[in-house]
């Protein structure tokens, strides 16, 4: 036995999928300690939006070691932190009208999301959220509270009360808009629904399955909790940092979330890092109130605030994004219109997409038969159906362009196979 399997906890997920020893990283490749390269667009579950070991990033970041400077802080004041708050103000808060503050929380987006819950019925003093079918909010009790999925649900061994869930965009099928029955059960004081705090969602939802809500159906959700004196807490930490086409996944919606939650990318660097966004008239905390060891990681300020000033200075970045998640929607619906019924739909928005294969299974075949043929890719969905695309955001376009080149024809394989399975089990 190797020293991961004669050590490493049954827990492991990733690498059960990518059975390799991954040694060295660079933009949108891996490489193995064999020398295999490997085209990634998994981006550490989407923690990798600028791609791995960005030379500008990673020079930033050594320079900061090698000084001496401040790694560990606490919530202490820092020339790193203070770096990163001037630039997030700039280049993210200013230029977009956001009057927020920033909680630094421990380092997880689970973290994130359980300070933004706990200020929501803190603020409401009402104990209720409402959260929506297939929603991925993390694993940690609060969080976990939030999340849809049983698989991660099913192990909490505790009751996990104080949350209603709602039907998100498009769960009970086309022209019927969720939010207005949302708005009737909390209208009616007979609907069984305890009038919530807050409301959590994400736009697009990663773990649940891409499917990306419409902008309308955003907006009406706004109006609801507007309407009814609910927090509108938005969950940014996978779609957020330029994964749709704009830093924050509800900017075209137009909607002012109380809360939003960030992590995964916001270091830029796949270091730990998350905030907790809140509308500066809402912080009503108190000294120490959600406090954490880790709230202040110095070295993912520096490469966040470096990341900042070199792709949010002005919108030349999220037009490439765009321009790449136009790349990629194309190339989806040629192999939807190529493999007909093996692909049912396809989902997403901008850099985040996914291909909803007929079945669970299918779609596993395919992340198989790409890595085989140099693509990480993985899967996500209530059973595991979407084939779910998130490259680095700065990919070439040539990389990108061979890695659905690989998708493609992995699907071809997996369908052959699935019909040679079929065929032999007659």
């Amino acid at each position: 036995m190797n020293i991961f399997d004669r050590r490493e906890s049954k827990v492991q997920s990733y690498a059960r999928s990518f059975p390799v020893t991954f040694d060295k990283a660079e933009g949108a490749k891996l490489t193995d300690t064999d020398g295999n390269e490997y085209i990634d667009f998994l981006a550490g579950a989407g923690s990798l939006n600028y791609g791995h070991n960005h030379p500008k990033l990673r020079e930033k970041l050594i320079d900061y070691i090698a000084s001496g400077a401040i790694t560990h802080g606490l919530d202490m004041h820092t020339v790193a932190k203070k770096a990163f708050l001037t630039a997030f103000e700039e280049k993210i808060l200013n230029p977009r009208d956001m009057d927020y503050v920033l909680q630094f929380t421990g380092p997880t987006g689970a973290n994130a999301v359980e300070a933004a819950l706990k200020l929501a019925r803190h603020t409401k003093g009402r104990s209720n959220i409402i959260m929506f079918t297939n929603g991925f909010h993390g694993v940690t009790l609060g969080a976990l509270a939030t999340t849809g999925n049983q698989h991660h649900r099913g192990v909490a061994g505790v009751d996990m009360p104080g949350v209603t869930p709602m039907p998100y965009d498009g769960y009970l099928g086309d022209g019927y808009d969720t939010t207005e029955y949302l708005d009737k059960a909390l209208g009616d004081p007979s609907s069984g629904v305890d009038h919530p705090a807050a409301v959590i969602v994400e736009c697009v939802q990663g773990e649940g399955g891409l499917t990306a809500a419409d902008l309308g159906w955003l907006k009406n959700l706004e109006t609801v909790c507007r309407k009814h004196d609910v927090m509108l807490i938005v969950d940014d930490i996978q779609a957020g940092c330029g994964r749709t086409g704009t830093f924050f996944s509800f900017e075209p919606a137009g909607i002012k979330p109380d809360i939003i939650t960030l992590s995964k990318s916001l270091s830029a660097y796949g270091l730990p890092f998350a905030v907790t966004l809140i509308r500066r008239d809402l912080d009503i905390w108190e000294p120490g109130e959600h406090n954490g060891t880790f709230r202040g990681n110095n070295h993912a300020f520096v490469t966040a605030a470096a990341a900042l000033e070199e792709f949010w200075s002005d919108d030349t970045f999220a037009k490439s994004v765009q321009e790449k998640g136009e790349i990629v929607r194309k190339r989806y619906e040629a192999m939807h219109a190529k493999f007909g019924d093996a692909i049912v739909s396809l989902r997403g928005r901008g850099m985040m997409r996914g291909l909803v294969m007929h079945s669970g299974d299918l779609a596993g075949m395919v992340t198989k038969h790409a890595f085989k043929r140099g693509l990480v890719i993985e899967t996500s969905g209530a059973h595991d159906e979407v084939v779910k695309c998130l490259a680095p955001l700065v990919i070439e376009i040539a990389d990108l362009e061979r890695g659905l080149d690989i998708l493609e024809e992995s699907i071809a394989a997996a369908i052959a196979d699935q019909g040679a399975n079929t065929i032999a089990a007659e």
